[in-house]
């Protein structure tokens, strides 16, 4: 088969897969989610479950209706949100730094490497008591996990990017005379920023994680307090309609994460060929 007739079979197969599969995922999407609350809601109904531990799916999402209308909700996701973002910017601004001074050191990489597989692999629940120690149950605490866990998520990234860097293109520009500034930004940076970009995005979630954990256990201000208070207080289905709430909130950082994503590695292969696509 000759390049010319190669092309506009190419074109239409990305047609086929613009026009005949986004309607249908959505639609499985969408299937599966009210299979899911129709197992739901049939247990307790049947007598599977028992409607004390697991209220039917329409008495939680009603529940949920009413907490979208209450002040204390809102505050409530105001202040994960908060822990979320300072959490993973400081986090990422650390992993940053520290991953461009070690990743363009071939002595520190070697130095550190042993340590950062050390700490890397200890969960940032295993820090609760020291953080409650340090800083009780305020906002603090949280930081401290989230920042933890973030950090090793974008430096492992930041290292595997500047490892990835051509060394052509380096020698090149210190031919040129390109200051380390200069390379930094010219060579370094565009190599890295995809990898940069996937432990951002996995940070995120990661982020969330901790910070309803930290707020679940520790007592810190947030969804994850609002939680355990419906639990110690009785009102189980309003423990189930904030629990759904983090999932929620869980799928929108997602998809805001994903549409910066692409919208910063917008001229990168892959994000072009996932649009072509």
């Amino acid at each position: 088969m000759s390049a010319a007739s190669a092309v506009p079979a190419r074109v239409r197969r990305a047609k086929r897969a613009r026009t005949g599969s986004a309607v249908p995922n959505a639609v499985w999407g969408l299937i599966g989610i009210v299979v899911f609350l129709g197992i739901w809601e049939l247990l307790p109904a049947l007598g599977i479950v028992q409607a004390a531990y697991l209220p039917p799916a329409s008495e939680v999402l009603a529940t949920l209706a009413f907490d979208l209308t209450l002040t204390v909700f809102w505050v409530a996701v105001g202040e994960t949100l908060l822990a979320w973002f300072i959490g993973l910017l400081a986090a990422v601004l650390l992993a940053l730094v520290l991953g461009l001074v070690i990743g363009m050191s071939p002595f520190l990489r070697r130095a550190t490497n042993s340590t950062i597989e050390f700490l890397r692999p200890i969960p940032s629940v295993a820090l609760i008591p020291l953080a409650v120690l340090l800083f009780g149950t305020k906002i603090e605490s949280s930081l401290m996990l989230i920042i933890y866990a973030c950090f090793w998520q974008v430096l492992i990234q930041v290292l595997y990017g500047v490892a990835d860097v051509d060394n052509v293109a380096m020698q090149t520009a210190r031919s040129y005379g390109f200051s380390r500034f200069q390379r930094i930004r010219d060579v370094i940076f565009p190599t890295m920023l995809p990898y940069l970009m996937t432990g951002i995005r996995l940070g995120a979630a990661v982020a969330l994680i901790l910070a309803i954990t930290a707020e679940l256990i520790i007592g810190s201000p947030g969804l994850g307090k609002e939680i355990q208070l419906a639990q110690s207080g009785g009102a189980i289905a309003g423990m189930y309609a904030l629990i759904v709430a983090t999932g929620l909130l869980g799928v929108v950082i997602n998809l805001c994460m994903r549409v910066v994503e692409k919208r910063v590695l917008s001229w990168h292969a892959s994000v072009r060929g996932e649009i072509i696509a």
